[in-house]
């Protein structure tokens, strides 16, 4: 029974942010999904609109998997630089070039474990650009908003990504497992705001068990 009950939160909610959010596209700036797994793995610890100001340079200066792949990794750090952690991000966007030309043709793959087999891209990267690069619900995308969300909605007690989304894959029909993250992610930088969550102007708040208390500036 508790199940079916949070299924039918679950589905209500999804259905509440879809009204709300009718367009929610990925807020990462891509034209290809090497592009979008790129920005995708720049956004590690970083913000979309810090990576949107730097991918238009970056893209122009390398423009096939070839020139990532055979970038001077100086350079490439420098182009990155200001996302944060970009030696790492460097190092894996170059190694990750390189094993699309030996591996996979040039083309990035479309399936999860060829995904995660990559330098630096585990399941919340494999989703988004399975998700929005290639239009497969792979996975529930589980970044920081979809993590803290789902648990103020007590659709999971986890903190770890890994079984936040296996928790959220039971209780979501497939189709819409990437609608779930990316609307959860518009609201929980519009509204349900980590550090000030809008609680009295909330669109699920009477879906929420977490609402009252933090409506009453209680500690949960």
């Amino acid at each position: 029974m508790r199940q079916t009950q949070k299924q039918q939160r679950a589905l209500a909610v999804l259905q509440r942010l879809k009204a709300v959010y009718p367009a929610a596209p990925c807020s990462l700036n891509f034209e290809t999904p090497l592009q979008l797994m790129i920005a995708t793995m720049l956004a590690a610890q970083c913000t979309d609109e810090r990576v949107n100001k730097v991918t238009p340079a970056l893209f122009e200066r390398y423009p096939t998997v070839e020139a990532f792949a055979q970038a001077e990794l100086g350079e490439l750090e420098n182009y990155v630089k200001s996302t944060g952690f970009y030696r790492n991000k460097a190092k894996n966007i170059r190694l990750n070039c390189q094993r699309l030309i030996e591996v996979y043709g040039g083309e990035v793959p479309q399936t999860m474990a060829d995904l995660v087999s990559l330098a630096g891209v585990a399941r919340k990267t494999a989703n988004v650009v399975l998700a929005h690069g290639f239009g497969i619900n792979g996975g529930v995308t589980v970044d920081t908003h979809v993590k803290r969300i789902s648990n103020l909605l007590k659709l999971t007690k986890s903190d770890n990504p890994v079984q936040i989304e296996r928790d959220l894959m039971k209780l979501l029909p497939q189709p819409d497992w990437e609608n779930w993250s990316i609307r959860l992610v518009y609201h929980g930088r519009e509204t349900c705001i980590a550090r000030r969550p809008q609680c009295d102007r909330c669109p699920i708040f009477e879906f929420c068990p977490s609402g009252p208390k933090l409506l009453a500036g209680k500690n949960l």
